[in-house]
């Protein structure tokens, strides 16, 4: 049979952050071959830290995401201080997983409303949206402005935050910011229950299969930035054990590097941490999803909606309680002594874990380091699925069907591809 070149090519990249495209290539029935190809030119933030002082680090690492730049500092910040064997207070801990829960809310706001809402709902955009269901949106904007407010207490302001340092914060809050954030959290948590019973009744189609997932686990909380490395066939790690059963590689057809564990694609993100943790959850969000027959672990991508759903409503009562404590005063930072040597921490951005790795020297400027961020850990699995979940969907139907659903499996991960390196240019060879 005479093979058949079919081209869609789609200008910008519509509900995704970043840019990239697709190749599936397939003869009959069968993939020949399927590629994610990232092709932004590398943004070379590990070589730019070097030389840089620990004190500009977490702000420049900021800049990797501008939806999730928290996590990039405090992940950095959480290595730093055990090399340098610094201990912050009780509060100050608390303020920073209070400032973790507000980028969730804000992240998993926008993902869910915004850019996930018009594939189960059969919109092509979520403006086209608003004018069917103008209260969906408008529920996702009031969610994020609680997550903004908490960004915003801690941070100066809700993007690129400036209030986190090595040692602490620049400053406390004032009281009045305080009742402030606490009033827009009030305010959302009602909208949450809503959201996560809306979630739960959305059509979501069944692709369920085998894969890993990995994410943090901690003895007590909801895992951010504490707990061991989880895997779900069993294995568990330190943070000083990642290098050692997590490898990247170089694909010929992508300028981003891809992770695997010992040799496996893997999740990592709100489904992962959901799997492994269910039993942290607060008692009221686990009477809700066995009211609403929702269960966890699941292995169908396309519950990954309802896992960031379940994550804000955890984040709001989280936020909720420590909120209607009185507004911390006093020093809100520790005296620092740089030392010499490596560190490396992972924490849980809103997309999954993260790790960071750094040398220092005496005088606490980086030697050498590395980053590597949720969606690169990610893209394995992300072609992993597009293969198995493209060949049960069925490649007889039309390329524009094909695309659309493409683009649906992948905006399951809500991927920052801009983070990693930087969809959908999209080609597909027929034989």
């Amino acid at each position: 049979m005479k093979s058949r070149r079919i081209n869609v090519n789609v200008p910008f990249i519509t509900r995704l952050e970043g840019e990239g495209a697709l190749e599936l290539v397939a003869r009959g029935d069968e993939i020949e071959r399927l590629h994610l190809k990232i092709f932004e030119p590398p943004r070379l933030f590990e070589k730019f830290l070097e030389g840089k002082s620990y004190e500009d680090i977490p702000d420049l690492n900021a800049r990797i995401c501008g939806i999730c730049p928290m996590a990039y500092q405090l992940t950095s910040i959480l290595a730093i201080e055990k090399l340098f064997q610094v201990k912050v207070s009780a509060k100050v801990t608390q303020l920073r997983r209070l400032m973790n829960l507000g980028e969730w809310i804000q992240s998993h706001a926008l993902h869910i409303h915004f850019l996930a809402a018009p594939d189960f709902l059969g919109f092509d955009h979520a403006l086209a949206m608003a004018k069917a269901h103008p209260d969906v949106l408008k529920r996702g904007m009031q969610i994020q402005e609680a997550g903004n407010s908490l960004m915003t207490l801690l941070g100066g302001r809700s993007v690129h935050p400036v209030g986190l340092q090595v040692g602490g914060f620049g400053r406390f809050p004032s009281p009045e910011s305080w009742q402030q954030a606490a009033l827009k959290v009030n305010q959302a948590l009602p909208l949450a229950e809503v959201l996560l019973r809306w979630a739960a009744a959305l059509p979501l189609p069944d692709y369920s299969h085998d894969f890993l997932w990995v994410s943090l686990k901690d003895t007590s909380d909801y895992p951010i930035n504490g707990g061991e490395i989880v895997v779900s066939d069993g294995t568990r790690l330190s943070h000083e054990q990642y290098q050692a059963h997590f490898a990247e590689h170089q694909v010929r057809h992508s300028t981003a590097l891809y992770s695997l564990f010992e040799g496996k694609d893997y999740l990592v993100g709100p489904l992962a941490r959901l799997n492994n943790n269910v039993a942290k959850l607060p008692k009221p969000i686990k009477a809700l999803l066995k009211e609403l027959g929702v269960k966890f672990p699941n292995t169908n991508p396309f519950t990954s909606i309802v896992a960031r759903c379940v994550e804000i409503y955890m984040a709001l009562l989280e936020a909720q309680t420590i909120l209607a404590q009185p507004c911390p005063q006093g020093e809100a930072s520790v005296k620092v002594q740089p030392r010499a040597g490596q560190c490396c921490c992972c924490t849980e951005a809103p997309r999954g874990m993260i790790y960071h790795y750094y040398e220092l020297d005496e005088k606490g400027r980086v030697v050498k380091c590395s980053i590597i961020p949720p969606t690169s850990q990610n893209q394995a699995r992300i072609e992993q699925d597009l293969r198995q979940s493209v060949a049960r969907f069925g490649l007889s139907h039309s390329d524009d069907e094909l695309k659309r659903f493409c683009e649906q499996v992948i905006r399951n991960y809500d991927p920052c591809i801009s983070c990693s390196t930087h969809f959908l240019d999209f080609s597909i060879l027929r034989h």
